[in-house]
């Protein structure tokens, strides 16, 4: 498979951009600074530079032409204030989301956050956050040219993994090592029967390929 990854230099994309190409995909990650792409190809992938806070649709589905699959995994990251959180975690994510109806990628993956709300109340940084990864989330739900899979996380944490997660649509908060949501990530990118689906992720007891099959009814 050839997979694109937005956001490509954060914490999960690199692992999953490992998990990939180690297991043979052919792996492009979008980036904003030249200086990252060192990291992408240490972790097997092509490094892409392309600002998806000033990108177009169609320069963002030129990347996406010829990919099997497309994830979104950037974030405008802890350090960042309100309006870049309407930038990029809303902003940028349905903008990803429209290049890959551009460009006909069907299988679309979209890692929001546990507690993601349009609806979501309070005038502080992270619930705006909220608010518009919630946003995002709606937003891809109803493109009906895309065969969408939402990932929710709890609590992530550098931990190393487990290799053991709970995958379902409601788990209750928790904490889980950013290895095993990519793990996790990369294991149903190419499980097509997850079409649909909003799930929440946290450390569990069932390991991830179990979990995945689980939640795809196999």
């Amino acid at each position: 498979m050839r997979i694109v990854i937005a956001g490509g230099h954060g914490q999960i994309a690199l692992r999953l951009e490992r998990l990939l190409s180690a297991r043979g995909d052919e792996v492009a990650g979008i980036i904003r600074k030249s200086e990252q792409g060192d990291d992408l190809r240490a972790a097997g992938a092509e490094p892409v530079l392309l600002d998806l806070e000033s990108a177009s649709v169609e320069e963002v589905a030129a990347h996406l032409q010829g990919a099997d699959a497309a994830v979104f995994a950037a974030g405008a990251g802890p350090g960042s204030g309100t309006a870049r959180k309407e930038t990029v975690d809303r902003g940028a994510a349905v903008l990803f989301a429209d290049a890959a109806v551009r460009a006909g990628v069907r299988r679309f993956m979209l890692v929001s956050s546990m507690g993601a709300d349009p609806a979501h109340q309070g005038d502080d940084v992270f619930d705006a956050y909220l608010r518009a990864k919630g946003e995002a989330d709606a937003y891809v739900t109803r493109q009906e040219a895309l065969d969408w899979t939402i990932v929710r996380p709890g609590s992530l944490t550098n931990d190393a993994g487990t290799g053991l997660v709970r995958l379902e649509a409601h788990t209750g908060r928790g904490p889980v090592p950013r290895d095993d949501v990519a793990a996790v990530l990369a294991e149903l990118v190419d499980t097509p029967a997850t079409t649909g689906l909003t799930l929440e992720l946290i450390s569990g007891s069932q390991p991830v390929s179990v979990a995945v099959k689980s939640v795809a009814g196999n």
